[in-house]
């Protein structure tokens, strides 16, 4: 057998793979913030060098500003010392998602002060997503470990035109 010749015993990097270039359908990060007040820096800067890696620039301006919004809201609200978040984009539509160790009170009227304090933290936010005809919330986060769920829809077309408003 020619040296020049790659033999492997384990069957799955038997063959070269064939990953090609990434594209938008190929859009799936998930990771761990420090729960600090440079996390929105980090995570804007984050989201726009995956953006671009995968062919979305036109969706930049709108989702730069979500993103910065509920990471300072999250870093905010967590009593922890990180936060998570998670980007996926599918069907012509980027989500957007964070987790924070914010449990859910048990009283009613804890309940509606502590949401109305995060609903006026994500004022911006709200105004960002429905210029862009998408969709926003948080609530219970149902994951282990518990916390709030804090998500964002912002189409790829509301998006593009987000700047043009």
């Amino acid at each position: 057998m020619p040296a020049s010749v790659a033999v492997s015993a384990c069957p799955v990097f038997a063959e070269e793979p064939d990953f090609g270039p990434p594209s938008p359908d190929t859009l799936t990060y998930s990771f761990t913030l420090p729960a600090g007040p440079t996390s929105p820096r980090i995570v804007r800067v984050t989201t726009r060098a995956v953006l671009h890696g995968h062919g979305l620039d036109d969706m930049a301006d709108a989702v730069i500003q979500v993103v910065g919004e509920l990471a300072a809201c999250a870093c905010r609200f967590t009593p922890r010392d990180e936060v998570y978040v998670s980007l996926r984009y599918r069907e012509d539509t980027l989500r957007v998602v964070f987790y924070d160790g914010h449990r859910r009170h048990e009283h009613p009227r804890l309940i509606a002060a502590c949401d109305a304090r995060r609903r006026a933290a994500l004022r911006v936010l709200g105004c960002v997503v429905r210029a862009c005809e998408g969709e926003w919330g948080f609530g219970e986060a149902r994951e282990p470990g518990g916390g709030t769920r804090m998500w964002a829809v912002v189409p790829r077309g509301g998006a593009g035109r987000y700047v043009g408003r």
